[in-house]
């Protein structure tokens, strides 16, 4: 059976490591028909884009079952990867019993622009050598011209959040303030809201959400902090923007002061907050909460768009011109 591009690549990396585990190994039983049925029924139970991406999963189930019927040892593996690939969801994710853990789907606009964003190209826009704060995570300074510049690289949980605070107020007299957030993976809503209380002043509702099996109310943002930074801000998002990095865009996108700049994110509006593991040891991620923009239409495959769109190429940016970055200088230094 032909593998997919991925799953040989991390077998050629396992033969040439001499990492023995990366892969399932032969199963001293075989569970892979027990696996497969696990892994269909729970997608099936707690899954929320079958309709909006025309998935047929009863169809699916009776192309893959005889296949799992005549699986052995690690094909098994093989069919339970291209199942979950069928869905195209960035958040699904599939554990071998070694421990590596693989991401079934990359949207193309992640694989488009993951490499249109270069630190070092940003770094030749400053005078000075940017801070660091926040465990890596935060990189900051001021711009010439008295602009602020902030580059949050997730939105994951940690005490390394606080670090926010004490970065927004050493930009807090800045005339403006650039909030990149190219190539940020995402993390959790709590942080979300977090870094978002301080732009606003009076409390605002999070984005719908939907799920088959929870019933979640996210509660509204609350301002937070000392002061509300209330100067133009810009925030510059690309393709390889994912899940709670678009979810930030969307709600600074509501506020009068900002202008969201760059090119649409990826369109990962699921979570990774379902898992389970099926009888041979393998944990699989899923999604099942459809997270909507503010006019209610799903994150999920259709991103955030920016409200100025600046396309930008690898060839661009390795020839040191960043001009998603160029634009938002211009547009907080009130040119167009």
């Amino acid at each position: 059976m032909k593998l997919t591009l991925i799953y040989s690549l991390l077998l050629i990396a396992a033969v040439f490591s001499g990492c023995r585990n990366l892969v399932v190994t032969e199963p001293t039983s075989n569970n892979n028909l027990d696996d497969f049925n696990v892994l269909w029924t729970q997608v099936n139970k707690v899954y929320p884009f079958f309709q909006q991406k025309h998935i047929n999963w009863d169809s699916i189930y009776t192309v893959y079952e005889p296949l799992a019927q005549r699986a052995k040892g690690d094909e098994g593996f093989k069919i339970l990867f291209d199942l979950l690939s069928i869905l195209k969801d960035g958040h699904v994710t599939i554990t071998t019993t070694g421990g590596q853990e693989l991401q079934t789907y990359y949207s193309p606009r992640n694989i488009r622009d993951r490499l249109t964003f270069n630190p070092v190209t940003v770094r030749r826009y400053f005078n000075r050598e940017l801070k660091v704060a926040g465990d890596g995570k935060i990189e900051y300074e001021f711009l010439p011209d008295s602009l602020g510049y902030i580059k949050l690289s997730s939105f994951s949980s940690g005490n390394w959040v606080n670090d926010f605070d004490v970065v927004l107020n050493y930009l807090r007299y800045s005339k403006g303030l650039i909030i990149d957030i190219r190539n940020n993976p995402g993390g959790i809503v709590q942080i979300v809201e977090y870094f978002a209380g301080r732009f606003i002043s009076k409390e605002m509702k999070y984005m719908p959400h939907y799920s088959k099996i929870y019933s979640i109310k996210i509660p509204p943002i609350e301002p937070r902090g000392p002061f509300t930074y209330s100067n133009p801000v810009a925030v510059i998002i690309n393709g390889a923007s994912f899940s709670g990095a678009e979810h930030f865009a969307e709600v600074m996108k509501q506020l009068p002061n900002v202008t969201v700049i760059g090119d649409t994110t990826g369109g990962g509006g699921g979570s990774a907050d379902y898992t389970f593991t099926t009888p041979d040891g393998i944990l699989i991620q899923i999604s099942s909460s459809d997270w909507r923009r503010y006019d209610n239409v799903p994150i999920e495959w259709n991103g955030i768009s920016p409200g100025i769109t600046v396309l930008q190429t690898k060839e661009e940016v390795d020839s040191g011109h960043d001009l998603q970055l160029e634009r938002a200088i211009n547009i907080l230094e009130g040119k167009k």
